[in-house]
């Protein structure tokens, strides 16, 4: 008898250990929350528990060096993940990119990415008890009536998966992916980096 795990989905975790360019984007982040009106209003009018400029600013690697330092040092990330993952992409493009300032309890609900290919996070600070990322098995619609999976099943077999970032953790995964923040128990503020690649 053979069981082979056919459609996995691939996550990616890699770092960027750089402590200046964290410290550059924190600043940066709470210079933009404090400036961006619109974004404080998108995010009071949608209910997000801080800031985000992601209904609002489209051009942060132009407007500050930090963010694009970031950008090229994602660039081999995303390629390496694209090539990893077997995906025909030789030159993903930067989409978009914005800052995610979470309150503590604070919580982002599961989403997808649309009208990209590759999306991810980068972690400038992550407080003790930040919530983590969930990750959604693709194939919940499907599953009907599913017996529930054990605890002690393969993390590939559990139909949530919750990833835990530290400070310079770069996570990357396919746009279609759902995914959610979790609330966090802590009581500082996650700054957060999330970008999409086409």
């Amino acid at each position: 008898m053979a069981i082979t795990s056919l459609f996995a989905t691939p996550f990616y975790v890699g770092r960027i250990d750089d402590a200046a360019l964290r410290e550059d984007l924190a600043v940066a982040a709470r210079a933009l929350a404090r400036d961006d009106a619109a974004g404080r209003r998108w995010s009071r009018d949608h209910r997000y528990a801080g800031y985000t400029s992601y209904a609002s600013l489209d051009d942060l690697p132009l407007r500050d060096p930090a963010f694009a330092d970031l950008v090229r040092a994602l660039g081999r990330h995303v390629r390496a993940f694209a090539a990893a993952a077997g995906l025909d992409l030789p030159r993903p493009r930067l989409d978009s990119i914005w800052v995610n300032i979470l309150k503590p309890g604070g919580m982002h609900s599961g989403h997808i990415h649309p009208h990209s290919a590759i999306s991810g996070t980068y972690y400038v600070e992550v407080p003790e008890g930040a919530g983590g990322l969930r990750l959604e098995d693709p194939r919940m619609p499907l599953m009907m009536a599913a017996p529930r999976r054990r605890d002690d099943a393969d993390p590939a077999a559990q139909p949530y998966v919750v990833m835990t970032p530290e400070p310079g953790t770069v996570f990357l995964w396919e746009s279609w992916l759902r995914h959610e923040v979790l609330p966090g128990t802590g009581t500082g503020q996650r700054i957060s980096i999330s970008f999409n690649y086409r």
